[in-house]
């Protein structure tokens, strides 16, 4: 394939999430939050398994940041845990967890690594779920002075915030059909999530901004919906409705200004939006400077009055939305392998939304690498790099038609815990050996260092 090389000043790094990795559970003054209640619950995440021990950064982050360097990041995107910041989600803050965050920082500048801070990655403190979660108005105002407490003790060495990662999931996957943490299924406490998120993000992007925080954000998973059928009515109109519930229900109202019409009488038709009050969303839109983006795979709909709908992942759906299985090549989380769709999303995004500049915060693959690796050479995943080398191209593409892409954040530097799927799914460039927490690096994290290294492919 032809060679390629990235705007200069492209931004290359990793990403990760502080309960997939942390661990130290119960370290240090840190409270529970929705994911150990969930994990801990039985039947909730395969084999049981928890994120108490994880991959044990909160202990060796020196190494992992060491790590980095040797591979060239120049960013790496990490996730504060709340509940190591509040215990209770509210109240006194717990300086041991500052102190973490505060060494991972200054460890990372020493490396020439730009942190890049996501201040929520679904850990909600648990006993803010259990005044109501992301259902109670209450937890977006505490998520905002939350905010203001870590840029208060960070915010002189960290550049980029992000407020959320992937609200879609908190909303639909956590309150809608329960896959993931609190595990609730209810359609309308689905929508008040959103609604609350979206608040969330808002107040914490006033209260940053008011303290000096220059460039600031939110990360969110876009879908790219596809008919089945291009000439079919009703499949379009099944992508309109898909696309309303996963994209325009956040893109619209964080860089729009508010909900779009049709989504507003779609919710209105499941649960009455009360929760949506004067003003906010003007507070919703106010101004960000970076759209983070997670893409992973597409999606393809059809409109059928016999469709089995997305279930509590999009209310409402049900009778009218057929989803289609993935055909062709899949990853090990059974989700199809297609490049172009996330052209196709950029490009959209850029199109509908042109004011703001764009980050792939988020993509990779897992795929069922060995249980151990030698030490003395690295596993071989070719398939990785196959994804990765097709994804990155077709960023390019997007980027040679005028999308204003500024860099790409590999999911995820480390195997870790992956959330329902607890430790059977391994998404990292490095292997992680969980019993003796040996990292090594694997022939895509060597490819990625490369591609670092050349500034293209």
């Amino acid at each position: 394939m032809s060679q390629i090389r990235f705007p200069d000043n492209f931004l290359w790094g990793a990403a990760t999430a502080a309960y997939q990795i942390e661990g130290a559970a119960r370290d240090d003054g840190r409270g529970e939050s929705i994911w150990d209640t969930f994990s801990r619950t039985p039947g909730k995440v395969h084999a049981g398994h928890t994120g108490d021990v994880a991959c044990d950064h909160y202990h060796r982050y020196a190494d992992d940041v060491a790590l980095m360097a040797e591979l060239g990041l120049q960013a790496y995107r990490f996730s504060v845990s709340w509940p190591r910041i509040q215990p209770d989600g509210s109240g006194p803050v717990n300086p041991r967890g500052l102190d973490f965050y505060d060494r991972l920082t200054d460890s990372l500048l020493g490396r020439g690594i730009d942190p890049i801070v996501t201040l929520y990655h679904w850990d909600l403190p648990q006993a803010l779920e259990d005044r109501g979660g992301w259902t109670a108005r209450d937890t977006a105002e505490h998520f905002a002075t939350y905010a203001s407490a870590v840029y208060a003790r960070l915010g002189d060495r960290i550049g980029t915030w992000t407020t959320l990662n992937e609200p879609w999931c908190s909303a639909y996957l956590g309150y809608g059909n329960g896959v993931h943490a609190p595990g609730v299924q209810d359609p309308g406490s689905a929508f008040t999530a959103v609604h609350h998120l979206l608040l969330a993000h808002g107040l914490a992007t006033q209260a940053l901004r008011a303290a000096g925080a220059g460039r600031l954000g939110i990360t969110l998973n876009p879908a790219d919906v596809r008919p089945a059928d291009p000439n079919s009515a009703a499949d379009a109109a099944a992508v309109r409705l898909v696309d309303g519930l996963h994209n325009r229900i956040f893109l619209d109202p964080l860089l729009v200004g508010g909900y779009p019409d049709d989504v507003r009488e779609h919710v209105a038709r499941i649960v009455e939006p009360a929760f949506v009050r004067d003003g906010d969303e003007k507070i919703i839109a106010a101004p960000i400077d970076l759209l983070g983006i997670n893409y992973y795979a597409p999606t393809y709909v059809a409109g059928r009055p016999d469709g089995a709908g997305g279930g509590g992942a999009y209310p409402g759906t049900e009778g009218a939305v057929q989803f289609l299985p993935p055909v062709g090549p899949l990853t090990d989380m059974g989700w199809m392998i297609e490049p172009a769709g996330l052209t196709r999303l950029l490009e959209r995004i850029s199109t509908d939304y042109p004011a703001v500049p764009l980050l792939i915060t988020e993509n990779g693959a897992a795929f069922p690498d060995k249980s151990g690796a030698d030490v003395t050479s690295p596993l071989q995943d070719s398939d990785r790099i196959a994804y990765l080398d097709g994804h990155l191209r077709a960023a390019h593409e997007a980027i040679s038609r005028g999308v204003d892409l500024r860099g790409y954040l590999v999911w995820s530097l480390l195997d870790n815990f992956e959330w329902a799927e607890g430790y059977r799914k391994r998404f990292g460039i490095v292997h992680v050996d969980y019993l003796t927490q040996r990292r090594t690096p694997k022939s895509s994290a060597r490819w990625y260092q490369e591609v670092i290294s050349r500034n293209g492919l």
